[in-house]
């Protein structure tokens, strides 16, 4: 978030607007943390993990009336527009503002990359980048072991990073919500490879099917006296969130904070800022919010021509 939050100062001091940072999320808001924010506290900030003004859970904006209070606190304050990067849940507090009559834009701000209406969203290319590193290391222990090494990766609701890290690692098996897995053709796939001299194998589980643990359990008890390598199970955790961000993060957020901030200036609101083939658009929170993103249909195709099992469409 940091490369967006640096261009949406940069941007506006550019044309002559004061920006005003929020630290907390809209908690931050009811508590009234308010920070100028100029050229100086943005510096270097386009290399920095996370967002340097934080974030945290607002169950006051989850109250009936947290939203007008929102509104209320920012006119007190004479702010005139608001800037919100996020998720579904923050975007969809961004919309109930923007239905009571207050500017907002909105910047796609998710690993999981979920959210409907953008090709990608801030963050998933440095997440994937963090996981694709850590199952290459893994795979070393995996090779020397004769193992396989179930991981777990995040992915609540979705199971991009999960199929695009298994496609890009040379993993053989990605469990995703979107798809349910089938656990004996799974052991035939791991055992197919062992009897081909391939001498490890990884599995990479999303966490919205179940944990990591959850998933070598039930595999271990289907593959009783058959599997012929032992398993290990490697959690992953909050390390996906804490990588620099890429090339592509870093310009992905300066375009999109670059855009929010011109969509403002010229009357643009209630709409979240998205990349669709390469170019920004905005797409209203009424037409995007509320529905679900589905797996890349040349992903899932790529990832069967590559030999990967990925189970069967749930209906």
């Amino acid at each position: 978030m940091n490369p967006s939050i640096r261009s949406v100062v940069r941007t506006g001091i550019g044309l002559g607007v004061e920006v005003i940072g929020i630290e907390n999320g809209y908690q931050g808001i009811f508590d009234h943390q308010f920070i100028p924010l100029g050229a100086l506290e943005v510096s270097g900030k386009i290399r920095d993990a996370g967002t340097f003004l934080a974030t945290t859970r607002c169950m006051a904006m989850m109250q009936p009336d947290g939203p007008a209070k929102v509104v209320e606190i920012l006119k007190q304050n004479k702010l005139d527009a608001l800037v919100v990067i996020g998720g579904d849940g923050s975007l969809t507090g961004a919309q109930k503002i923007h239905h009571l009559g207050y500017p907002v834009i909105g910047l796609p701000g998710t690993i999981d990359n979920d959210i409907f209406g953008t090709d990608m969203g801030i963050g998933v290319d440095t997440a994937l980048d963090t996981i694709i590193h850590s199952i290459d290391m893994i795979k070393a222990t995996a090779a020397s072991h004769r193992r396989c090494f179930v991981i777990e990766v995040m992915g609540r609701s979705s199971g991009y990073l999960a199929l695009m890290s298994t496609i890009t690692t040379g993993s053989q098996v990605a469990v995703v919500p979107e798809y349910k897995h089938n656990i004996e053709r799974i052991i035939e796939t791991l055992n197919r490879r062992m009897q081909r001299k391939h001498n490890n194998s990884v599995i990479v589980v999303a966490e919205g099917v179940c944990t990591g643990q959850e998933f070598m359990d039930e595999l271990l008890a289907a593959g009783r006296d058959r599997l012929d390598q032992e398993v290990r199970l490697t959690v992953l955790g909050h390390i996906q969130r804490g990588g620099s961000p890429t090339h592509f993060d870093r310009l992905l957020g300066s375009r999109m904070g670059e855009f929010a901030v011109l969509s403002l200036l010229q009357g643009e609101t209630g709409a979240m800022v998205a990349t669709v083939g390469g170019t920004m658009r905005l797409r209203n929170f009424d037409e995007i919010l509320g529905k679900k993103r589905a797996l890349n249909a040349d992903a899932i195709r790529l990832a069967k021509n590559l030999g990967i099992e990925i189970g069967d469409v749930t209906e």
